[in-house]
Formats: structure tokens, C-alpha cells, sequence
């Protein structure tokens, strides 16, 4: 089962700005997700962000609230992003079957959005390099229940790779060129 481009959506949960400093390799997250999010736009899978509580924990890293617009996040209070009215309207409404998740915390947002996602009959693929949590104890125990789930673990370049396709694709110039380096 590949992800394909055009069956896809990208989910970037709660990656933001207060939370980072106590989350595990972040910046190596935050680039990760940056990539994925740049990916989707060259392949043109709609994104879609998600901030827990953003009056009290305030919004998205700027690195990433600056690829997209206001309208492209969404606040919320349940951990998952499936049981929140406000974020599954939305992903409801992207119409895809395919889920792409990456964020934080891999261990509460991150698995309880994608176990109710595969709940809910969606193919669901969490980025492993894309995820942190405070404690890296957290992300492996989040893997391993994601996995034993049966949500699909797999890499940043896996998921770029496959949304490309093909090297004859019109835009793996691009993808080599910019995200391959």
C-alpha cells in the first residue's frame, strides 16, 4: 500500500512554539516536518495543522506557520485530532483517504490522532524521523502501539519518494534538487 500524492493529506500536529524546549531532538522534528510540508506543496497534498489549546500554549513554530495560512490551522483541546469537532470537519472535508502525520507529542496527539483516524477507516502513516516527545522513551513506546495497531510507521523520504512516484515525474527536479541535498 503506497502513499500517493493525490489520495493524501498531510497532518502536522502541534508543533508549537512554547512546547519545543522540552521536546526531544526538536529542531531535527521541526526541520523534518518542514520538509514533509514543503513536499506536500511541490506535490500539491493539502496540509493541515493542528495547535492544542493555543490561548494558553500559543501557536505553531513560526518556521512552520510561515508555510501556510491562518485558515490552514486549527485549535483544539482533545489530544486527538479526530475527536475534536474544529480538526476532523477539516480533515474530514480534505476528502482523502490517506493520513500523513507528523508532530508532537508522539506518545498523546500524535497516537491518539491516528488510532482513532485508522478507527475511522482511514490509511494512516506516521513519520517516525517527523515525531517527538519530551521523552524519547515515549516515542518508541508510541511506535511500537502505532505499529501493533496497525498504523503504518514510515520515513520522511519514504513518504516523498512515494507522493513523487516515478523520476520522469515533472516535478522530481525539484524534489532532487531542493529536497535531496
Amino acid at each position: 500500500m503506497l502513499i500517493e500524492a493525490n489520495k493524501s493529506a498531510l497532518l502536522v500536529i502541534d508543533v508549537q512554539e512554547k512546547l519545543l524546549p522540552g521536546v526531544f531532538d526538536n529542531e531535527k522534528m521541526v526541520a523534518n516536518c518542514k520538509w514533509l510540508m514543503g513536499v506536500a506543496q511541490l506535490m500539491d497534498v493539502p496540509v493541515l495543522g493542528s495547535e492544542q489549546y493555543p490561548q494558553g500554549v500559543g501557536p505553531t513554530t513560526p518556521v512552520l506557520r510561515d508555510m501556510l495560512s491562518d485558515d490552514d490551522f486549527v485549535g483544539k483541546t482533545h489530544f486527538s485530532c479526530a475527536d475534536a469537532p474544529e480538526c476532523s470537519e477539516r480533515i474530514d472535508a480534505l476528502d482523502r483517504e490517506q493520513i500523513v502525520i507528523c508532530g508532537m507529542e508522539s506518545h498523546v496527539c500524535v497516537m491518539q490522532t491516528a488510532l482513532r483516524l485508522l478507527e475511522k477507516g482511514k490509511q494512516v502513516y506516521v513519520v517516525s524521523d517527523a515525531i517527538s516527545a519530551r521523552n524519547p522513551v515515549d516515542t518508541t513506546a508510541a511506535i511500537e502501539r502505532m505499529r501493533e495497531e496497525g498504523v503504518k510507521m514510515v520515513t520522511r523520504e519514504m513518504v516523498g519518494f512515494e507522493w513523487i512516484g516515478r523520476s520522469d515525474a515533472p516535478q522530481f527536479k525539484d524534489f532532487s534538487m531542493k529536497f535531496l541535498r
